[in-house]
């Protein structure tokens, strides 16, 4: 599926349809050049999910949890640019982060990728003029409750 994202409005449309249908066991991979939009489109989703005040970048924490009451459901924003091997997302427990929890994954790549899981939501984001566009390819848990803007 391919999406146009014109504007910021529409990057924040985008996200809070995906935070309406996002499930503990999900995963929302992120993937995009620098720019492309990947912390946009994480943070529409967290404060589509309840969270208000600022959503920092986890780029150098590498993880920011999110729990309930603060969001609906409990979330791991990771983003995974500064890893320089798949096993170091395993050597800083992402495993455990995940329990009973959704994954928004930047740089889903450095981490060995999600698109394996039928709970992965993959997408794309490319910059096209001042606006972007979202390839999405879903999972087989996500069949059926696909986010459309």
């Amino acid at each position: 599926m391919r999406i146009e994202l014109p504007d910021l409005e529409a990057m924040e449309r985008f996200g809070r349809a995906i935070a309406a249908k996002l499930q503990a066991g999900d995963v929302v991979a992120l993937s995009g050049g620098l720019g492309a939009g990947k912390t946009t489109l994480a943070r529409a989703v967290i404060a589509a999910l309840g969270h208000q005040g600022e959503i920092p970048s986890p780029s150098f924490a590498i993880v920011e949890l999110y729990e309930p009451p603060a969001v609906r459901l409990p979330l791991v924003h990771a983003d995974f640019y500064r890893l320089s091997h798949p096993a170091e997302a395993e050597e800083i427990g992402l495993d455990d982060y995940r329990q009973g929890a959704a994954l928004l994954a930047e740089w889903p790549e450095h981490a060995g990728g999600f698109a394996h899981e039928p709970g992965c939501l993959a997408i794309a984001l490319e910059a096209v003029g001042s606006g972007r566009i979202a390839i999405v390819e879903a999972g087989a848990d996500w069949l059926g409750r696909l986010p459309c803007p």
